[in-house]
């Protein structure tokens, strides 16, 4: 699978838009509106919650 986003660039866009929605992303959501960012999410994470989940790790112990 090719992908177009390294790790960092997709954990830094999943926390922008939690920051931006307010909201828990919700994989369904994700998938219609940000298809580029759930394949590549994928890619890196074995799935959307995994990548949810080191994303808010990442930014609170920044």
């Amino acid at each position: 699978m090719e992908v177009s986003m390294s790790i960092e660039e997709v954990m830094n866009q999943i926390s922008e838009l939690k920051q931006r929605d307010g909201e828990q992303l919700r994989k369904k959501q994700i998938k219609k509106s940000y298809p580029e960012l759930m394949k590549n999410a994928l890619y890196h994470f074995p799935n959307w919650e995994a990548a949810i989940e080191t994303t808010g790790e990442h930014s609170s112990g920044s």
